[in-house]
């Protein structure tokens, strides 16, 4: 069934009755789909998603193997199952200004590039530059979960934290357009 635009419209149609079935014909349902009773803690909205997309796994295919696969290992806590492709990669471009003045970081195979010189920590940065104690990843405006680490902290990402003044992160690829 994958593809086909009569398919994907049968689905739709699907899942706008299942949508406006009452919550006992939504419990009915997820027995017969099931064989099980829902969780008693679903709510009616919960049900009925959880109906329309085992809709559409079955007629327009689940997960991949590699998302399968990530997302049992984060499910079970594996830190080492995030994506690498969501890490930052050496070229990223890390841009923040502080007080008035751009600091740019080019993440670099064996650490962070700033000011000509190669720095193993984000914190050591941005210390550098605020002259106080910040979390480097948090300076930069990287979030905690993937990616490189700092000494003694978390794994960052590259999901920048949005400011309107705040950090960015600029693509090597295309240095004036911020990633998002």
């Amino acid at each position: 069934m994958r593809g086909s635009s009569l398919d994907r419209e049968a689905v739709e149609a699907e899942i706008d009755r299942v949508r406006s079935l009452g919550f006992d014909a939504l419990r009915a349902l997820w027995r017969r789909t099931f064989r099980s009773s829902p969780p008693g803690a679903f709510t009616k909205d919960l049900v009925a998603r959880f109906i329309c997309w085992h809709l559409q796994e079955q007629a327009l295919g689940g997960l991949d193997a590699n998302c399968a696969k990530l997302l049992d290992g984060l499910a079970r806590g594996d830190k080492g199952a995030a994506d690498p492709l969501r890490r930052l990669k050496p070229g990223t471009v890390l841009v923040r200004e502080y007080q008035g003045e751009r600091h740019t970081v080019t993440v670099a195979p064996d650490g962070f590039l700033w000011r000509d010189s190669t720095y193993k920590s984000l914190t050591t940065i941005a210390r550098a530059i605020t002259g106080t104690a910040w979390s480097g990843p948090r300076f930069f405006g990287v979030q905690p979960n993937l990616g490189l680490r700092d000494p003694g902290e978390e794994p960052v990402t590259t999901r920048p934290r949005l400011r309107r003044d705040g950090p960015g992160i600029r693509s090597s690829r295309d240095p004036q357009k911020v990633q998002q």
